[in-house]
């Protein structure tokens, strides 16, 4: 895995209150909540996006690789914070029935090898949801840029090329954009 500068350890005291968190009952729709099983929120930092899908479900877990991070999540009373790289994930095959990863994915050291491991522990007929910044906007493109200033070694995907790694592991992946700033990848693991 690649040495990256803890950014995400410094902003974690106050990044809930600059990064507000996604639209909840849209994660619920595309996430077909709620479900009996377990939800896990990969890149998830300080529980800001998962904290509002903890009733839907029945066990939630927050994956990051950022200690600070997941430190703010169990202040906020989330439970089982797990630090983690999302290529490596510390959990048996199959064992969720959700998996989540919201504004993340470009922050991981190999995007292709981390679907691999989601998909992984993803269960026959669950469900995968990657929200990403959109590339073909302009704002993106500048936050990519910003990021790649700050030496975060974003690397930011299209929503084709983010489905076609799903498609690559032997899952069908469907692109949902509403014209806004990000864009979802979902995929539903079949038998």
């Amino acid at each position: 895995m690649r040495t990256m500068l803890d950014h995400f350890g410094f902003l974690a005291p106050f990044y809930d209150r600059v990064i507000g968190p996604p639209d909840p009952g849209r994660l619920r729709n595309l996430l077909r909540l709620p479900v009996h099983g377990r939800l896990l929120d990969v890149g998830g930092g300080t529980g800001r996006v998962s904290s509002a899908l903890r009733p839907y479900v029945d066990e939630l877990i927050i994956s990051d690789v950022s200690l600070q991070m997941l430190r703010q999540a169990q202040a906020k009373g989330m439970c089982c914070p797990t630090a983690a790289h999302a290529e490596k994930l510390p959990f048996a095959d199959e064992s969720f029935e959700r998996v989540l990863v919201v504004d993340a994915l470009h922050h991981f050291c190999d995007q292709a090898e981390a679907i691999g491991e989601l998909l992984r522990i993803l269960k026959p007929g669950g469900r995968l949801v990657i929200e990403e910044p959109d590339l073909h906007k302009l704002g993106v493109k500048m936050v990519a840029l910003g990021e790649k200033l700050l030496l975060m070694q974003s690397h930011f995907y299209y929503p084709r090329d983010i489905r076609d790694m799903v498609v690559a592991h032997g899952v069908e992946g469907q692109i949902i954009n509403d014209g806004g700033f990000a864009t979802w990848v979902v995929a539903d693991k079949t038998a």
